[in-house]
């Protein structure tokens, strides 16, 4: 049994068996579905659902399902309701998809192992504040000795 419908025509088979103007629209059609690399974003270009869709690989509606459940996942969003995605959002989603396709977590794993790694990780480094050398802590203990004996003092006064 012969399964020729079943198989892709060149665009030169096409030409043969279809009428020339059928075979220019066919051709043209799969010149179309080729993506051309000029017509990408650039990176920092804000994508929109379906193009954050496409790009990680998940339907549409899996994205709006996961801004329901993670606060961390705030795309911007314009008159119509039509999201559009910062190149942060991006890369929530992609964690997001990692803990839960990849790494075999539930919603609520995923929410707990998101937030731990987020707070885990300081977005400033912190800074370490050189010892005192003896005299200042010398004169550091002295007026620390000389405000208590003040409090002391003005205690009962003020309450």
């Amino acid at each position: 049994m012969q399964l020729d419908f079943l198989q892709e025509e060149s665009p030169a088979q096409v030409r043969k068996s279809a009428t020339p103007k059928k075979a220019a629209t066919m051709t043209a059609n799969a010149v179309k579905s080729i993506p051309d690399p000029a017509d990408e974003k650039a990176a920092g270009a804000f994508k929109t659902i379906s193009e954050a869709a496409d790009f990680l690989g998940v339907p549409q509606h899996v994205l709006r399902f996961w801004e329901g459940r993670f606060k961390q996942i705030k795309p911007l969003k314009l008159r119509g309701g039509r999201r559009y995605y910062r190149p942060e959002d991006m890369e929530i989603l992609a964690t997001i998809k990692n803990l839960l396709y990849k790494q075999g977590y539930t919603i609520k794993g995923a929410k707990k192992a998101f937030a731990a790694s987020t707070q885990a990780a300081p977005e400033e480094p912190v800074e370490t504040k050189p010892a005192a050398t003896d005299a200042k802590q010398k004169q550091l203990t002295a007026i620390r000795q000389e405000l208590i004996g003040l409090r002391d003092a003005l205690k009962p006064h003020v309450f």
